[in-house]
Order: structure tokens, then sequence, then C-alpha cells
């Protein structure tokens, strides 16, 4: 069900929010910089022709195989009605998984396969939604002969490990990258996918197909953030710090009696020692990310956060356990 999500609420901006993966140590004061300073007086280029540019050397791929997206979610639907409109009827996707993937699927009418082998469009994602792990299907996946994506929205959040996938592999699949999260800037909206070597014609349809202007101004300058040598050195930095909240929280979770699943990213997925309650948590402003809509049923996914957020948790879970217990 795509629209169960992390983040504010209609309770508005929880205070201690483990229910998002944003980078906890953002958001990157350059890309924050860049998106204050950007000019929403006039259109963007609508070719972005700048900006492609600066993804492709980023890369180091050709400009042409970079398609510009509204968001991660924005490409999927595309993707997935540009499949359809060739003439494919099967999507196959991992058990668990981001749930716009069955959402896009389910809205153009691809049918679900349990085969790779017999899909037209296939969905990877590393690290891994909700666990943020590796996908032990990837070689694989890729290696089908449909139109392969891999999801790399949580690649630049790596806290260990590295992608299945070596640069041969990657250069035959579609790689969409969404950097807001790890810049720490969710709510400005920008994405962008590497289109495989094989994969220039889809390339083009996928842009005729695109709205006009499907970037504004402020996801531009993010954008162009992104790719910069401070940006990247701050995220780096940020990394190591995240790693540390990572294997204290982790302790917390386990100390408390949580059964913790293996992540290489900034999350980790858990299973509480008792009934959450959840309204409770909710209303001393600590929101979690119950991962059934991910597939995962009887879990909760939890962004990793500072001390303090992890201290709140650990205080109000006990707190609302006493309040309940008979």
């Amino acid at each position: 069900m795509s629209g169960i999500h992390g983040g504010p609420d209609a309770l508005g901006v929880p205070r201690w929010d483990f229910s998002t993966n944003a980078n906890a140590c953002g958001p990157c004061p350059m890309a924050l910089a860049a998106v204050q300073r950007a000019d929403p007086q006039h259109y963007p280029d609508p070719g972005y022709t700048a900006l492609r540019c600066a993804l492709a050397a980023f890369h180091s791929v050709a400009v042409e195989r970079i398609v510009v997206a509204g968001s991660a979610s924005e490409f999927i639907a595309r993707i997935t009605a540009a499949v359809v409109r060739t003439g494919g009827q099967s999507v196959w996707w991992p058990v668990l998984a981001y749930g716009d993937y069955a959402h896009a699927a389910q809205a153009w009418g691809l049918q679900r396969v349990n085969e790779p082998a017999q899909a037209d469009l296939l969905w990877l994602c590393e690290p891994a939604s909700p666990l943020g792990n590796a996908e032990p299907m990837a070689n694989t996946v890729a290696g089908q002969g449909g139109v392969v994506v891999l999801d790399r929205a949580y690649e630049p959040l790596r806290l260990s490990g590295h992608c299945s996938l070596g640069a041969e592999a990657l250069d035959r699949v579609w790689q969409l990258w969404s950097p807001n999260k790890a810049l720490g800037l969710t709510g400005v909206r920008g994405a962008y996918a590497i289109a495989p070597l094989q994969g220039l014609a889809l390339a083009q349809t996928l842009t005729r197909m695109a709205p006009s202007w499907p970037l504004g101004a402020h996801a531009v300058a993010m954008l162009n953030a992104w790719v910069q040598v401070d940006t990247q050195r701050w995220l780096a930095q940020s990394c190591v710090q995240l790693a540390e909240w990572k294997t204290a929280q982790r302790a917390m979770l386990q100390d408390a009696g949580w059964q913790c699943l293996p992540s290489e990213a900034n999350y980790v997925c858990a299973r509480a020692p008792q009934a959450l309650d959840v309204p409770a948590l909710r209303a001393q402003g600590i929101k979690l990310r119950d991962t059934t809509s991910l597939g995962l049923p009887g879990h909760w996914r939890l962004g990793v956060l500072p001390p303090a957020a992890q201290q709140a948790l650990h205080t109000a879970v006990l707190e609302t356990t006493k309040e309940t217990s008979p």
C-alpha cells in the first residue's frame, strides 16, 4: 500500500522521527545553501543540459544515459508505464520491497511473477528496503533480458558492505538515484536514472514521456550540489557518525529485548519485545515505521538517530509498557 510512508503526518513533524531513512546528520549545509539560493522566479532549462552533464561527469557515463525524474517514485511510475507501452505484461520484485513498485504495477496492469526470467520489468534495491542488506538475487536478476532497475536510494548511506553488482553488471541495468535522503533534504523532490548501455532507446522514450520541467529550481540546485566535492566529503564524514550512532542504537535495542535484523545501511528492522502503544509513542513525539506494507509484518524499521533520540525512544517504550501492563 503506497500511501503508507514515514515522516510527518496529521500531527506534524515528529520530534524523534525514526520512521524515515533521511540522513540524521543533515541537512547537508552545502546542499541546503544551494537550495536556498535557487531562483524560483524562472523556469529551469527544460532540457536540464548543464545538470545532466554534471551528473554524467560525476558517474563517468555518457550524458545520453542520464534521465531526470521528479522523484524516485515518479520514475518508478514512468518506467512502468513505458514498459507497458512497449508490450510488457509482467513484473518481478523481491518479497520485501518498497511499495511503489507494486503500486505502479497495479496501476498499469502488470502481472507479478515469481520467476525473474518470466518478467518484462524487474526491480532491485541495494541496500534493500526495508532490511538494508544485500539482495541475494541481484546478479541473477541483473542477467535477465527484461528491463532491470536497481534502486540506489540508500547507496550513499551504506555504512558497511558493498554493492552486489560489479561495473559490468551495473552497465546492464537502470540505476535510480534519489540523493535527497543522503543530503537530509527529503522535502526537496528530485531524482535521476542512469540508463544501461543498451538502454538509450528507452531513455529517449522516458524523456518524451516526462511532463514539462519535471525538476523545479530547488531540485536542480540540490542535484547540482550533490555532485560537488565538498558535499561528498560531508556525506562521507556523516556516514562515519551514523555508523557510531547505529552501533549504539542496535546495542540499546538489543539490551531492551528487541530482535534486530542485519543491515548495512543507516536503518535497522527490529521486532519489539512486546506490543507497542503506537498512539502513546506518537503523542510523545516518537514515530516508527511499521514494515507490514513493505512485506515484513511484526517488525519496525528504525532510522539511525542521535543518542538523545535513542534515549527518548527507550524511555517512552518503557513508560508506555508500564501504563498498559495489567
